[in-house]
Protein backbone atom coordinates (compact mmCIF):
# COMPACT_ATOMS: atom_id res chain seq x y z
CA UNK A 1 0.00 0.00 0.00
CA UNK A 2 2.91 2.26 0.75
CA UNK A 3 3.88 2.18 -3.15
CA UNK A 4 0.92 3.97 -3.82
CA UNK A 5 2.09 7.55 -1.39
CA UNK A 6 4.77 9.52 -1.73
CA UNK A 7 5.14 10.15 1.86
CA UNK A 8 8.37 8.78 3.14
CA UNK A 9 6.88 8.33 6.74
CA UNK A 10 4.16 6.05 5.23
CA UNK A 11 4.93 2.55 5.77
CA UNK A 12 2.14 0.22 6.17
CA UNK A 13 3.08 -3.06 8.44
CA UNK A 14 1.21 -5.48 10.24
CA UNK A 15 3.04 -4.99 13.44
CA UNK A 16 1.22 -1.34 13.53
CA UNK A 17 -2.35 -2.56 13.97
CA UNK A 18 -2.72 -2.53 17.24
CA UNK A 19 -1.38 1.10 17.30
CA UNK A 20 -4.01 1.73 14.80
CA UNK A 21 -6.63 0.38 16.85
CA UNK A 22 -5.73 2.86 19.90
CA UNK A 23 -6.61 5.62 17.42
CA UNK A 24 -9.58 4.68 16.63
CA UNK A 25 -10.46 4.02 20.13
CA UNK A 26 -9.00 7.83 21.31
CA UNK A 27 -11.58 8.73 18.37
CA UNK A 28 -14.79 6.32 19.28
CA UNK A 29 -16.36 8.16 21.94
CA UNK A 30 -16.92 11.08 19.76
CA UNK A 31 -17.81 9.40 16.55
CA UNK A 32 -20.64 7.42 17.73
CA UNK A 33 -22.01 10.31 20.20
CA UNK A 34 -22.49 12.67 17.11
CA UNK A 35 -25.08 10.32 15.13
CA UNK A 36 -26.36 9.24 18.14
CA UNK A 37 -27.78 12.70 19.38
CA UNK A 38 -28.54 13.37 16.02
CA UNK A 39 -30.71 10.41 15.09
CA UNK A 40 -28.38 8.67 12.43
CA UNK A 41 -27.10 5.19 12.69
CA UNK A 42 -23.77 4.90 15.02
CA UNK A 43 -22.86 2.29 12.47
CA UNK A 44 -22.87 4.39 9.31
CA UNK A 45 -20.90 6.66 10.87
CA UNK A 46 -18.26 4.33 11.61
CA UNK A 47 -18.44 3.36 8.07
CA UNK A 48 -18.21 6.82 6.46
CA UNK A 49 -15.32 7.83 9.28
CA UNK A 50 -13.34 5.11 7.85
CA UNK A 51 -13.81 5.50 4.32
CA UNK A 52 -13.37 9.32 4.66
CA UNK A 53 -10.09 8.91 6.06
CA UNK A 54 -9.10 6.54 3.36
CA UNK A 55 -9.93 8.70 0.67
CA UNK A 56 -8.32 11.83 2.57
CA UNK A 57 -5.22 9.70 2.58
CA UNK A 58 -5.52 9.20 -0.62
CA UNK A 59 -5.98 12.98 -1.55
CA UNK A 60 -3.47 14.02 0.52
CA UNK A 61 -0.58 11.33 -0.95
CA UNK A 62 -0.38 10.01 2.57
CA UNK A 63 1.17 12.49 4.43
CA UNK A 64 -0.51 13.91 7.18
CA UNK A 65 -1.32 11.78 10.62
CA UNK A 66 -5.17 12.07 11.20
CA UNK A 67 -8.38 10.61 11.43
CA UNK A 68 -11.61 11.94 10.06
CA UNK A 69 -15.26 11.57 12.52
CA UNK A 70 -17.71 12.93 13.33
CA UNK A 71 -17.87 16.54 13.07
CA UNK A 72 -19.52 18.87 16.05
CA UNK A 73 -19.16 21.97 14.74
CA UNK A 74 -22.66 21.00 12.54
CA UNK A 75 -24.25 19.63 15.52
CA UNK A 76 -26.86 22.14 16.65
CA UNK A 77 -27.55 22.95 12.84
CA UNK A 78 -28.04 19.20 12.42
CA UNK A 79 -30.15 18.87 15.03
CA UNK A 80 -32.41 21.18 13.69
CA UNK A 81 -32.68 20.37 10.17
CA UNK A 82 -33.05 16.69 10.80
CA UNK A 83 -36.29 18.03 13.12
CA UNK A 84 -37.44 20.13 10.27
CA UNK A 85 -36.54 18.46 7.26
CA UNK A 86 -35.70 14.91 8.05
CA UNK A 87 -32.35 12.84 7.66
CA UNK A 88 -32.36 12.44 3.47
CA UNK A 89 -32.82 16.17 3.23
CA UNK A 90 -30.24 16.76 5.60
CA UNK A 91 -27.80 14.74 4.07
CA UNK A 92 -28.27 16.51 0.75
CA UNK A 93 -27.54 20.12 2.46
CA UNK A 94 -24.61 18.22 4.27
CA UNK A 95 -23.39 17.18 0.37
CA UNK A 96 -23.86 21.10 -0.62
CA UNK A 97 -22.04 22.36 1.81
CA UNK A 98 -19.25 20.16 1.24
CA UNK A 99 -18.73 22.38 -1.92
CA UNK A 100 -17.92 25.11 0.50
CA UNK A 101 -14.53 23.45 1.40
CA UNK A 102 -13.81 22.59 -2.42
CA UNK A 103 -14.09 26.28 -3.22
CA UNK A 104 -11.71 27.60 -0.64
CA UNK A 105 -9.60 25.03 -1.33
CA UNK A 106 -9.52 26.04 -5.26
CA UNK A 107 -8.97 29.68 -4.06
CA UNK A 108 -5.73 28.14 -2.12
CA UNK A 109 -5.05 26.55 -5.15
CA UNK A 110 -5.15 29.49 -7.60
CA UNK A 111 -3.67 32.08 -4.76
CA UNK A 112 -1.20 30.05 -3.41
CA UNK A 113 -0.35 29.62 0.64
CA UNK A 114 0.17 33.55 1.08
CA UNK A 115 -3.40 33.88 1.00
CA UNK A 116 -4.09 31.33 3.59
CA UNK A 117 -0.95 32.83 5.67
CA UNK A 118 -2.48 36.36 4.83
CA UNK A 119 -6.07 35.11 6.66
CA UNK A 120 -5.56 33.00 9.19
CA UNK A 121 -2.45 33.43 10.54
CA UNK A 122 -0.54 32.35 13.84
CA UNK A 123 -2.18 34.97 15.81
CA UNK A 124 -5.82 33.47 14.75
CA UNK A 125 -4.92 29.57 14.23
CA UNK A 126 -3.12 29.32 17.65
CA UNK A 127 -5.88 30.61 19.81
CA UNK A 128 -8.49 28.52 17.69
CA UNK A 129 -6.46 25.14 18.57
CA UNK A 130 -6.51 26.32 22.35
CA UNK A 131 -10.35 27.08 22.56
CA UNK A 132 -10.90 23.51 21.14
CA UNK A 133 -9.35 22.06 23.77
CA UNK A 134 -10.73 24.40 26.14
CA UNK A 135 -14.49 24.12 24.79
CA UNK A 136 -14.17 20.45 24.95
CA UNK A 137 -12.54 20.33 28.55
CA UNK A 138 -15.98 20.30 30.28
CA UNK A 139 -17.14 17.46 28.21
CA UNK A 140 -14.26 15.32 29.82
CA UNK A 141 -15.23 16.32 33.31
CA UNK A 142 -18.68 15.51 33.12
CA UNK A 143 -17.28 12.30 31.88
CA UNK A 144 -15.25 11.96 34.54
CA UNK A 145 -17.66 12.61 37.01
CA UNK A 146 -20.07 9.85 35.89
CA UNK A 147 -22.62 12.79 33.96
CA UNK A 148 -23.17 12.96 30.01
CA UNK A 149 -20.87 14.82 27.99
CA UNK A 150 -23.28 17.67 28.39
CA UNK A 151 -24.01 17.47 31.97
CA UNK A 152 -27.51 16.74 31.46
CA UNK A 153 -27.50 13.63 32.92
CA UNK A 154 -26.15 11.39 35.82
CA UNK A 155 -25.01 8.14 34.24
CA UNK A 156 -22.47 7.05 37.50
CA UNK A 157 -22.35 7.63 41.12
CA UNK A 158 -19.83 10.35 41.01
CA UNK A 159 -17.52 8.61 43.91
CA UNK A 160 -17.41 5.46 41.98
CA UNK A 161 -16.65 7.29 38.42
CA UNK A 162 -13.85 10.13 39.86
CA UNK A 163 -12.24 6.27 40.71
CA UNK A 164 -12.26 4.95 37.07
CA UNK A 165 -11.32 8.24 35.53
CA UNK A 166 -8.59 8.10 37.90
CA UNK A 167 -7.11 5.04 37.40
CA UNK A 168 -7.51 5.14 33.56
CA UNK A 169 -5.17 8.88 33.19
CA UNK A 170 -3.01 7.51 36.11
CA UNK A 171 -2.21 4.38 34.04
CA UNK A 172 -1.87 6.34 30.77
CA UNK A 173 0.25 8.54 31.86
CA UNK A 174 2.44 6.26 33.90
CA UNK A 175 2.04 4.39 30.65
CA UNK A 176 3.55 7.44 28.51
CA UNK A 177 6.31 8.71 30.88
CA UNK A 178 7.45 5.48 32.68
CA UNK A 179 7.24 2.67 30.08
CA UNK A 180 9.43 1.26 27.55
CA UNK A 181 9.61 0.16 24.04
CA UNK A 182 6.62 -0.54 22.28
CA UNK A 183 4.26 -0.37 25.35
CA UNK A 184 5.16 3.87 25.41
CA UNK A 185 3.42 3.90 22.38
CA UNK A 186 0.19 2.59 23.39
CA UNK A 187 -0.69 4.74 26.86
CA UNK A 188 -4.36 5.62 25.63
CA UNK A 189 -5.31 1.55 24.98
CA UNK A 190 -3.55 0.83 28.65
CA UNK A 191 -5.35 3.31 30.58
CA UNK A 192 -8.69 2.45 28.87
CA UNK A 193 -7.88 -1.24 29.39
CA UNK A 194 -7.51 -0.77 33.19
CA UNK A 195 -9.88 1.34 33.76
CA UNK A 196 -12.45 -1.14 31.96
CA UNK A 197 -10.98 -3.77 33.81
CA UNK A 198 -12.05 -2.20 37.25
CA UNK A 199 -15.35 -0.95 36.10
CA UNK A 200 -16.03 -4.71 35.52
CA UNK A 201 -14.71 -5.82 39.16
CA UNK A 202 -16.76 -3.19 40.24
CA UNK A 203 -20.05 -4.56 38.59
CA UNK A 204 -20.55 -0.84 36.51
CA UNK A 205 -20.60 -2.42 33.18
CA UNK A 206 -23.56 -4.30 31.40
CA UNK A 207 -22.73 -6.62 28.70
CA UNK A 208 -26.61 -7.19 27.88
CA UNK A 209 -26.37 -5.57 24.44
CA UNK A 210 -22.96 -7.82 23.71
CA UNK A 211 -25.11 -10.42 24.09
CA UNK A 212 -28.14 -9.30 22.14
CA UNK A 213 -26.58 -7.69 19.61
CA UNK A 214 -25.72 -9.97 15.98
CA UNK A 215 -22.41 -10.62 14.88
CA UNK A 216 -23.54 -9.18 11.40
CA UNK A 217 -25.46 -5.93 10.65
CA UNK A 218 -25.76 -3.92 7.62
CA UNK A 219 -25.54 -0.33 8.34
CA UNK A 220 -28.49 1.92 7.92
CA UNK A 221 -27.37 3.34 5.09
CA UNK A 222 -29.55 6.70 4.06
CA UNK A 223 -30.02 8.10 0.28
CA UNK A 224 -29.39 12.18 0.27
CA UNK A 225 -32.34 14.30 -0.78
CA UNK A 226 -31.99 17.83 -2.42
CA UNK A 227 -32.91 20.34 0.16
CA UNK A 228 -32.45 23.84 -0.55
CA UNK A 229 -33.42 24.97 3.27
CA UNK A 230 -30.82 22.58 4.55
CA UNK A 231 -28.12 23.69 1.52
CA UNK A 232 -28.91 27.21 2.79
CA UNK A 233 -28.38 26.51 6.63
CA UNK A 234 -24.91 24.16 5.97
CA UNK A 235 -23.09 26.24 3.27
CA UNK A 236 -21.76 29.06 5.35
CA UNK A 237 -21.02 26.99 8.52
CA UNK A 238 -19.05 25.01 6.27
CA UNK A 239 -16.70 27.97 5.32
CA UNK A 240 -16.36 28.88 9.37
CA UNK A 241 -15.29 25.09 9.45
CA UNK A 242 -12.76 25.25 6.61
CA UNK A 243 -11.01 28.10 9.19
CA UNK A 244 -11.29 25.29 12.45
CA UNK A 245 -9.82 23.00 9.49
CA UNK A 246 -6.63 25.01 9.23
CA UNK A 247 -6.00 24.75 12.94
CA UNK A 248 -6.48 21.42 13.01
CA UNK A 249 -3.58 20.75 10.76
CA UNK A 250 -1.56 23.38 12.10
CA UNK A 251 -1.86 21.63 15.45
CA UNK A 252 -0.63 18.42 13.73
CA UNK A 253 2.44 20.21 11.74
CA UNK A 254 3.37 21.79 14.87
CA UNK A 255 3.63 17.96 16.61
CA UNK A 256 5.06 16.01 13.83
CA UNK A 257 7.43 19.41 12.54
CA UNK A 258 6.14 19.72 9.42
CA UNK A 259 4.77 21.60 7.29
CA UNK A 260 1.28 20.00 5.65
CA UNK A 261 0.24 23.19 4.66
CA UNK A 262 2.88 23.61 2.35
CA UNK A 263 3.53 19.29 1.28
CA UNK A 264 0.55 17.78 0.52
CA UNK A 265 -0.80 21.83 0.38
CA UNK A 266 -3.92 23.23 2.61
CA UNK A 267 -5.38 22.61 -0.58
CA UNK A 268 -5.42 19.00 -0.81
CA UNK A 269 -6.27 18.54 3.20
CA UNK A 270 -9.30 20.90 2.25
CA UNK A 271 -10.50 18.76 -0.54
CA UNK A 272 -9.85 15.88 1.47
CA UNK A 273 -12.19 17.14 4.50
CA UNK A 274 -14.65 18.49 1.68
CA UNK A 275 -14.93 14.84 -0.36
CA UNK A 276 -15.25 12.38 2.82
CA UNK A 277 -18.19 15.16 4.59
CA UNK A 278 -19.83 14.50 0.74
CA UNK A 279 -18.79 10.53 1.19
CA UNK A 280 -20.41 10.72 4.33
CA UNK A 281 -24.21 12.70 3.22
CA UNK A 282 -24.16 10.05 0.40
CA UNK A 283 -24.12 7.20 2.70
CA UNK A 284 -26.02 8.85 5.61
CA UNK A 285 -23.23 9.78 7.88
CA UNK A 286 -22.22 12.69 9.47
CA UNK A 287 -20.12 15.40 8.24
CA UNK A 288 -16.06 14.73 8.64
CA UNK A 289 -13.19 16.86 9.87
CA UNK A 290 -9.89 16.04 11.34
CA UNK A 291 -10.11 14.70 15.13
CA UNK A 292 -8.05 16.92 17.39
CA UNK A 293 -8.93 13.60 19.94
CA UNK A 294 -6.36 12.13 17.37
CA UNK A 295 -4.29 14.51 17.22
CA UNK A 296 -3.30 14.77 20.54
CA UNK A 297 -3.18 11.38 20.69
CA UNK A 298 -0.45 11.52 18.24
CA UNK A 299 1.14 14.28 20.54
CA UNK A 300 1.31 11.97 23.31
CA UNK A 301 2.64 8.89 21.77
CA UNK A 302 4.79 10.67 19.07
CA UNK A 303 3.26 7.85 16.68
CA UNK A 304 3.82 9.80 13.34
CA UNK A 305 3.48 7.36 11.03
CA UNK A 306 0.27 8.21 8.81
CA UNK A 307 -0.13 4.41 8.37
CA UNK A 308 -1.36 4.11 11.81
CA UNK A 309 -4.75 6.08 10.76
CA UNK A 310 -4.87 3.46 7.62
CA UNK A 311 -5.45 0.64 10.07
CA UNK A 312 -8.06 2.97 12.11
CA UNK A 313 -9.55 3.29 9.04
CA UNK A 314 -9.97 -0.40 7.70
CA UNK A 315 -11.22 -1.46 11.79
CA UNK A 316 -13.36 1.35 11.53
CA UNK A 317 -15.22 0.44 8.45
CA UNK A 318 -14.91 -3.16 9.54
CA UNK A 319 -16.65 -2.71 12.59
CA UNK A 320 -19.30 -1.05 11.12
CA UNK A 321 -20.56 -4.31 9.58
CA UNK A 322 -19.95 -6.41 13.47
CA UNK A 323 -22.84 -5.90 15.87
CA UNK A 324 -21.36 -7.38 18.61
CA UNK A 325 -17.90 -5.80 18.33
CA UNK A 326 -19.51 -2.19 18.12
CA UNK A 327 -22.04 -3.06 20.80
CA UNK A 328 -18.57 -3.97 23.25
CA UNK A 329 -17.13 -1.00 22.26
CA UNK A 330 -19.88 0.71 23.41
CA UNK A 331 -20.28 -0.66 27.09
CA UNK A 332 -16.83 1.24 27.62
CA UNK A 333 -18.39 3.59 30.73
CA UNK A 334 -18.07 6.91 30.25
CA UNK A 335 -16.07 7.84 33.16
CA UNK A 336 -13.02 5.87 31.63
CA UNK A 337 -12.98 7.72 28.54
CA UNK A 338 -13.73 10.62 30.48
CA UNK A 339 -10.05 9.89 32.46
CA UNK A 340 -8.76 10.17 29.03
CA UNK A 341 -10.14 12.73 27.10
CA UNK A 342 -8.94 15.06 30.19
CA UNK A 343 -5.51 14.20 28.81
CA UNK A 344 -6.22 14.79 25.48
CA UNK A 345 -8.46 17.86 25.49
CA UNK A 346 -5.47 19.54 27.32
CA UNK A 347 -3.06 18.20 25.06
CA UNK A 348 -4.57 19.92 22.42
CA UNK A 349 -4.98 23.03 24.16
CA UNK A 350 -1.31 22.83 24.82
CA UNK A 351 -0.53 22.87 20.91
CA UNK A 352 -2.35 26.26 20.46
CA UNK A 353 0.08 27.66 23.00
CA UNK A 354 2.64 26.46 21.65
CA UNK A 355 2.28 27.60 18.31
CA UNK A 356 1.29 30.77 19.65
CA UNK A 357 4.69 31.23 21.29
CA UNK A 358 6.44 30.16 18.26
CA UNK A 359 4.97 33.10 16.56
CA UNK A 360 6.92 35.22 18.46
CA UNK A 361 4.86 38.15 18.70
CA UNK A 362 4.39 40.42 21.49
CA UNK A 363 0.99 39.30 22.79
CA UNK A 364 0.75 42.12 25.22
CA UNK A 365 0.44 44.68 22.57
CA UNK A 366 -3.52 46.23 21.73
CA UNK A 367 -3.57 44.18 18.12
CA UNK A 368 -2.47 40.80 19.77
CA UNK A 369 -4.12 40.92 22.68
CA UNK A 370 -7.32 42.00 21.16
CA UNK A 371 -7.74 38.96 18.54
CA UNK A 372 -6.65 36.43 20.94
CA UNK A 373 -8.78 37.79 23.50
CA UNK A 374 -11.47 37.76 21.32
CA UNK A 375 -10.85 34.21 19.45
CA UNK A 376 -11.06 32.84 23.21
CA UNK A 377 -13.63 34.15 25.39
CA UNK A 378 -16.60 33.68 22.31
CA UNK A 379 -16.39 29.68 22.41
CA UNK A 380 -15.68 29.38 26.17
CA UNK A 381 -17.97 31.58 27.00
CA UNK A 382 -20.71 30.05 24.99
CA UNK A 383 -21.26 33.11 22.54
CA UNK A 384 -23.92 32.48 19.77
CA UNK A 385 -25.65 34.34 17.10
CA UNK A 386 -28.53 33.18 15.26
CA UNK A 387 -29.84 34.89 12.03
CA UNK A 388 -33.33 33.03 11.23
CA UNK A 389 -32.56 29.10 10.56
CA UNK A 390 -28.72 30.43 10.71
CA UNK A 391 -27.19 29.30 13.88
CA UNK A 392 -23.15 30.36 14.45
CA UNK A 393 -21.31 29.37 17.69
CA UNK A 394 -18.50 28.24 19.07
CA UNK A 395 -14.99 27.57 17.70
CA UNK A 396 -16.14 28.46 14.55
CA UNK A 397 -17.98 31.84 15.36
CA UNK A 398 -14.36 32.85 17.76
CA UNK A 399 -12.78 31.70 14.72
CA UNK A 400 -14.55 33.89 12.10
CA UNK A 401 -14.31 36.93 14.56
CA UNK A 402 -10.58 36.57 14.65
CA UNK A 403 -10.13 36.47 11.15
CA UNK A 404 -12.24 39.64 10.47
CA UNK A 405 -9.85 41.13 13.59
CA UNK A 406 -6.78 40.06 11.85
CA UNK A 407 -7.80 42.03 8.71
CA UNK A 408 -9.60 45.23 9.92
CA UNK A 409 -7.16 45.91 13.11
CA UNK A 410 -4.23 47.60 11.39
CA UNK A 411 -0.50 46.74 12.04
CA UNK A 412 0.11 49.98 13.34
CA UNK A 413 -1.91 49.42 16.31
CA UNK A 414 0.37 46.46 17.37
CA UNK A 415 2.10 48.66 19.28
CA UNK A 416 1.78 50.30 22.53
CA UNK A 417 0.74 54.03 22.24
CA UNK A 418 3.26 56.80 23.60
CA UNK A 419 2.87 57.67 27.17
CA UNK A 420 1.57 61.24 27.66
CA UNK A 421 4.76 63.20 28.34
Amino acid sequence: MSSHFSSPDYHFRAKDALLGAQNLLIALGALVMMPMLTGLDPNVALFTAGLGTLLFQILTKGKVPVFLGSSFAFLPAMIFSVSQWGIPATMGGMMIAALAYMLVAALLKMRGLETLEKWVPPIVTGPVIISIGLVLAPIAVNMATGLTGDGSLALHNENTAMLLAGTSLSVALLTRLFARGWLSLLPILTGVASGYILAAFLGVIDWTPVHEAPWFQWPHFTRPEFSLPAAVLFFPLALVSAVEHIGDVLAISAITGRRFLVDPGAHRTLMGDGLATALAAFFGGPPNTTYSEVTAGVAITKAYNPALMTWAALFAVALSFVGKVGAFLQTIPSPVMGGIMMLLFGTIAVVGIHLLVNDEQDLMSPRCMTIVAIILIVPVGGLSLSFGEFHLAGVGLGGLLGVLLNRIIPETAAQEPAAAS
